[in-house]
């Protein structure tokens, strides 16, 4: 049996695969970024989904492709715990952009992958590699452009005073805005970052709203100030994305890639069906 696993901080997609490739079976665990959970955690989310641990003893290859993982200090934790967990499978983990990376590009020809879920990344795919030149610290100093990056801006500017009061009177209504509640939520739940990512909905439904697409256009802008014209040759590749952020705001993409000369690829909102192609044509 194989598994092709892409996770985010937010939630895990799972395939189980037979040896002529047909799906066994699919679920969903919680995210399993080594950044925002520890080995305990890990554990418990994956014996918390009774295909995974009812099958781990029959697993003989795992593809694992996590955010979180860029070091390798971080994809060295996250292989101990699945070979501990699948004690017959070979276990390879990547970061999650690879799997970006080989579900918008299967043929892996040369482009610019890009992450905009949760959280968010920008690599160059020369056909083989990828390469990095922006060293994500995390969603507490990066993450532009993010799930998580909206819902900070849609909470500063809440308690900023700087939302219109149409849109502020919904915010209310929709989420618990009370300041206790909010800050237990980000210094003492797990993820906090998948939890400021919740309020990026609001800003979905309400994008049409200049306060709003003023945030998302700005956003996205410094996303591609920051991260892809890094690359010299980002005027003559595709820019491919994969993440909810990008699949709900495609056509604000567009325009803000076109407005600078940049040629907008793909655009999934999750790879893991991708990944499957891939897989089968290498």
């Amino acid at each position: 049996m194989k598994l092709l696993v892409d996770s985010g901080a937010t939630k895990a997609d799972w395939i189980a695969l037979d040896e002529n490739g047909d799906r066994l079976f699919t679920t969903q665990t919680l995210g399993l970024s080594p950044e925002v959970i520890d080995r305990e955690e890990a554990i418990e989310r994956l014996e918390a989904r009774f295909d995974i641990y009812n099958n781990r003893n029959d697993v003989t290859s795992l593809f694992f492709y996590g955010a979180g993982c860029g070091t390798d200090r971080m994809k060295n934790f996250m292989k101990e715990i699945f070979q501990e967990f699948f004690p017959n499978a070979e276990v390879t983990v990547k970061e999650d952009t690879y799997a970006a990376a080989y579900a918008t590009n299967p043929n892996n020809e040369k482009a610019i992958i890009c992450i905009l879920g949760t959280g968010s990344n920008c690599s160059y795919f020369d056909g083989e590699e990828l390469h990095q030149k922006v060293q994500s610290l995390g969603y507490i100093a990066m993450d532009d452009c993010s799930g998580n990056r909206f819902g900070r801006d849609l909470l500063r500017a809440y308690y900023f005073n700087k939302m219109p009061k149409e849109l502020s009177e919904k915010f209310e209504k929709e989420y618990n805005v009370d300041p206790d509640v909010i800050k237990h939520n980000l210094y003492k739940e797990p993820n906090p970052n998948a939890y400021l990512a919740t309020f990026a909905k609001f800003l979905i439904q309400h994008r049409e709203h200049p306060f709003i697409k003023g945030i998302i256009t700005d956003a996205m802008q410094v996303f591609v100030d920051n991260y892809i014209t890094q690359y010299d040759n980002s005027h003559e590749v595709p820019v491919h994305f994969v993440g909810s952020i990008a699949f709900y705001l495609k056509a604000e993409l567009a325009e803000v890639l076109q407005k600078n000369n940049l040629k907008l690829g793909n655009v999934l909102r999750r790879p893991i069906d991708g990944l499957i192609e891939y897989h089968e044509l290498n």
